[in-house]
């Protein structure tokens, strides 16, 4: 696996910092750009230094994968193939019009249409994301908002992948813009009832988004008025508005506090009313209904919350009643409140349901479904006077279906099936879900998906996946891209960590700050069980994870390396103690609820260097490794993955590859355009193909 150019190696400067006496060497932190603020507004502006290392270990990890050009070229065929290029969203209803995207064939990026409700036609396009994208290297939208009266659409893009949206205003029908631009914007825009105005967030140049405007038609942005300015830094704030479209809700939070306040949408004027104080510890988000909000709540000890009343004129804590109880074990992951109805989304024990309760009577009744591991989800609801519930349901060998359900008469009806114009036999594949045992005691849910047939003696490679934090928790939904891989003897395998929330709050929890090592320690654990039960051998698996997944591909690769054969890094948050130490950075406070603050604490500092990849790089041998990262990314900034194979091929022992990708025109999701991002997956494909010998199979 050797190539005749060698690989990149960073100079060195010598750079110490001494925290809480310790002294913090970072001989690579010459790779962050000073001015990398006006970076992400402007590329070009990268320092030439750090724009040649970066190019040159563009051109070496080309040269090294040149032999997979042709497996790329079929992967990617595969990928595209397996794609109706040609699909369109079901339509959702909303005032006189039904509102969806749809793609055309050849096409990289949506269309946003509408036709009249109940009718097949004519179709309008209010937006063509290929005309839009037309000379730009990147292009990606934001958030697509008509007017209360459908005659005016409120839209915004990415140009760089920088995540500072541009908002326009388009007349519905119209080829152009009307030239009014909002700069620097989250990308949401939230309509006054008048349609005059609409409420959204501008990010500042630290890519923070904590103030609140109010945009008026035809005045220009500067004239825009304040509306809330959130004064801790450590804070993100969004607006929308609530389902009934009765209510603006701007909402402050971290991963664990928030705080929500109101305005009228028919008084847009009037000043913003909080709902609850903000208490460390205590979220929770609102719907309206009638003379009350309906709140999701972590209050009064309800771990994996309970859903409580509170009357609209005094909405505070001392106000609110129990709706739905607080049931351990059973996370009320989010909820929807219609006219009739209240829906929640739970789980418990990693498998969702959802759950309708009437609120006019009371009676509750449940949807679910008898597969042992599936996805299930809410659909694009616009409409708050319903009885029809639209839902998503698929499995890792079940392709996406769209529900409406009637939750009056408790009939479903199969709104649209994801077509595989290739191809796809649901039976021809096994999804599993089994459970690895931890190191502590707990148990550790994995999904599976193979192709029938594939020999569980051992002798299969394994493709593990990974996140584990802040909450998320992985679905066990259909991937098409998957298929590629079980098709050519792999098996997949997800490993639903602590630091997700799949097994309720507590799952999260006890996978975050001081107790951030059973994030790692699980997927660790989960590998070695795929070995004991015959599934796999040791040193064929692959393991991939993305953004703090990648901090934990990071981590694993210093805590086991010998258990894998290759490690697929994207957007790795892999210089965690560094980031958490520069409170200029965009997302450091804001994380400090989920890390800890290193700045501060003592003990923080400690736990986060015990485990933090880059600082624990040590001269040992490691695993193949593919590193992908993106110039203008916000969140996981280009420097963090760069530093990291600069310092691994500094101290690693082995002659295993050892790949950086940096998109030079992309940000945290990589490529925008449909077939451009598949271009990506083949990539990351033929790598663990590459290194676990299977370059050539299939």
């Amino acid at each position: 696996m050797s190539t005749a150019l060698p690989p990149p190696r960073a100079a060195r400067q010598a750079h110490v910092e001494t925290w809480h006496g310790h002294e913090k060497r970072d001989d690579y932190r010459w790779l962050k750009a000073e001015n990398w603020q006006e970076v992400m507004h402007d590329p070009s502006l990268l320092p030439a230094d750090i724009r040649a290392y970066l190019e040159a270990e563009n051109a070496y990890h080309e040269a090294v994968m040149a032999d997979t050009t042709a497996l790329q070229e079929r992967l990617f065929s595969e990928l595209r193939g397996r794609i109706k290029e040609d699909d369109s969203s079901v339509p959702a209803p909303d005032g006189p019009f039904e509102y969806y995207s749809s793609y055309v064939k050849g096409g990289q990026h949506p269309r946003s249409c509408r036709r009249p409700r109940g009718q097949d036609g004519p179709e309008q396009i209010l937006l063509d994301g290929n005309a839009l994208a037309a000379g730009r290297s990147y292009f990606r939208f934001g958030g697509i908002s008509p007017s209360p009266d459908h005659s005016l659409i409120a839209w915004s893009f990415d140009g760089n992948g920088s995540e500072f949206f541009e908002i326009r205003l388009r007349q519905a029908g119209a080829a152009e813009d009307t030239g009014e631009v909002l700069e620097n914007t989250a990308g949401g825009a939230a309509w006054a009832a008048d349609g005059r105005s609409f409420f959204y967030t501008l990010q500042d140049d630290n890519h923070r988004p904590l103030q609140t405007f109010r945009h008026v038609l035809g005045t220009p942005q500067s004239a825009d008025v304040l509306v809330h300015d959130e004064l801790d830094t450590g804070k993100f704030t969004d607006v929308g508005k609530t389902q009934s479209e009765a209510f603006i809700v701007i909402s402050i939070h971290d991963h664990d506090t928030s705080e929500s306040w109101v305005i009228g949408a028919d008084t847009p004027e009037a000043r913003p009313r909080r709902v609850a104080p903000r208490q460390t510890g205590i979220e929770y988000d609102l719907e309206h209904w009638q003379d009350r909000f309906i709140i999701r709540t972590n209050a009064g000890g309800a771990e994996d919350y309970k859903i409580v009343t509170a009357p609209l004129d005094d909405p505070s804590t001392d106000h609110w009643t129990d709706l739905v109880p607080h049931r351990p074990g059973i996370f009320i992951v989010s909820f929807m409140v219609l006219r009739r109805w209240l829906v929640r989304l739970e789980r418990e024990n990693a498998l969702p349901r959802i759950v309708v309760r009437n609120l006019e009577t009371g009676e509750e009744h449940a949807i679910a479904f008898d597969e042992e591991a599936y996805a299930l989800g809410f659909g694009e609801m616009r409409e708050y006077d319903t009885d029809i519930l639209r839902f998503t349901y698929s499995s890792m060998t079940t392709p996406a279906q769209v529900f409406d359900y009637d939750m009056r008469a408790r009939t479903r009806s199969l709104r649209k099936m994801q077509e595989v114009p290739s191809g796809h036999d649901p039976a021809a594949y096994v999804t599993r879900r089994i459970f690895a045992p931890a190191h502590d005691g707990e148990t550790i849910p994995v999904t599976l998906l193979y192709a029938r047939g594939t020999p569980l003696d051992g002798s299969a490679p394994l493709w593990l996946y990974g996140y584990g934090s802040y909450g998320i928790s992985l679905p066990a939904s259909f991937n098409t891209n998957i298929l590629s891989l079980v098709n050519r003897g792999f098996i997949y395998a997800i490993a639903h960590v602590r630091g997700g929330q799949e097994k309720g709050r507590r799952w999260y929890k006890t996978g975050k700050l001081a107790h951030k090592q059973n994030t790692f320690r699980d997927f660790i654990a989960c590998a070695g069980h795929l070995i004991d039960a015959g599934f796999t051998t040791r040193g064929a698996i692959v393991a991939q994870g993305g953004s703090a997944g990648g901090m934990l591909m990071g981590a694993i690769a210093n805590m086991a390396p010998e258990l894998f054969c290759g490690i697929v890094a994207e957007v790795p948050f892999v210089d965690v103690l560094t980031t958490m130490l520069d409170d200029t950075l965009p997302l450091t406070p804001p994380e400090w609820p989920e890390w800890g603050n290193p700045i501060a604490d003592k003990a923080a500092y400690e736990t986060i260097m015990a485990y933090s990849p880059y600082d624990r790089i040590e001269a040992k041998a490691y695993p193949h490794i593919l590193a992908v990262g993106g110039l203008t990314d916000p969140r996981v900034t280009y420097w963090e993955p760069a530093k990291w194979v600069a310092k691994l091929r500094e101290r690693k022992t082995d002659s295993n590859l050892l790949l950086l990708k940096t998109n030079m025109g992309a940000g945290h999701g990589g490529a925008s355009g449909r077939f451009d991002r598949l271009k990506e997956v083949a990539f990351v494909y033929a790598f663990g193909l590459k290194v676990v010998g299977r370059d050539h199979a299939g």
